[in-house]
């Protein structure tokens, strides 16, 4: 157990991690697959209000991918997937919509609400917040970002609550799309001139060997992230991951991490700490 001189040791070293985030946007992704365990999610949101209650603006944007295989199958609707994009037919968009608009994102702000935060939730439809596209007809209603109407999320944070966001879109003529939530993540954390982006997800960052995992690379500029991809050490489904963290970058994000959701308190390790978590990439 700490002691109390301990504790407030441990508040001390935090002080100058607490004064260069408060008043400052954080941008964060949690991932669907690091949603899956209830205690975990719970320590999550902690993490979260305890940063908005010191002054962080936190941004939430949230996925939701197992819930939406999950209601799936038990519509006896089997899930597709292409280069690790869901096909997204009419039936299955509307799914999506059920599942991140409503069910993953009420829950998220039920939790925050209870852990003593304040938070709005809202989609990417709710004043045409994410403007999106059809990528591919093969891939039906999976969308891509055109922009982003920033105000309603800039609105919820004047007003001191926390936006959680769930990544589906809309166009002009009132279809909806089924967002890659890293990728909205980027565009919305670029909008926002975010100090910076956090994807949560379910590997532990970068790796120089991906069947090691202390070869885990701490910190990286853009360029040289570039040029991991030209090694092939950034490949497979690290490659969307790290391309939005460049997208952010390019956008104004100052830097951008990708961290492994389950370990406990990671959000904070992050922050209020000179460790870090996960890899961390910044402008040049």
């Amino acid at each position: 157990m700490f002691s109390n001189a301990q504790r407030a040791e441990v508040l001390v070293q935090a002080l100058p991690y607490i004064r260069r985030y408060t008043g400052k946007t954080v941008v964060i992704k949690y991932g669907g697959n690091a949603m899956t365990q209830e205690k975990l999610k719970g320590q999550v949101m902690e993490d979260i209000v305890l940063l908005w209650l010191i002054g962080v603006q936190i941004v939430l944007i949230h996925g939701g991918g197992p819930e939406i295989s999950d209601l799936m199958g038990r519509l006896g609707k089997e899930p597709v997937f292409v280069d690790g994009l869901r096909v997204t037919d009419r039936e299955t968009v509307d799914i999506v919509q059920m599942v991140l608009a409503g069910k993953v994102n009420k829950s998220l702000v039920n939790l925050l609400q209870l852990q003593g935060g304040r938070a709005i939730g809202l989609s990417g439809i709710d004043g045409h917040l994410i403007e999106a596209s059809m990528r591919n007809e093969k891939l039906g209603y999976v969308g891509d970002v055109t922009d982003v109407h920033i105000q309603p999320v800039l609105d919820i944070l004047e007003k001191g609550y926390i936006p959680v966001i769930s990544t589906v879109g809309c166009d002009g003529e009132g279809n909806v799309y089924n967002i890659n939530g890293d990728t909205a993540a980027a565009h919305i954390a670029g909008a926002l001139g975010a100090e910076r982006l956090i994807l949560m997800t379910d590997i532990a960052g970068i790796l120089r060997d991906r069947e090691n995992p202390e070869s885990l690379i701490p910190e990286l500029t853009a360029q040289e992230a570039r040029e991991l991809y030209k090694s092939g050490i950034i490949s497979g489904g690290m490659i969307p991951k790290v391309d939005c963290c460049l997208t952010a970058l390019d956008k104004g994000v100052k830097n951008a991490v990708i961290m492994d959701g389950r370990v406990p308190h990671s959000i904070l390790m992050e922050l209020l700490t000179d460790e870090g978590a996960g890899t961390w990439i910044r402008r040049e």
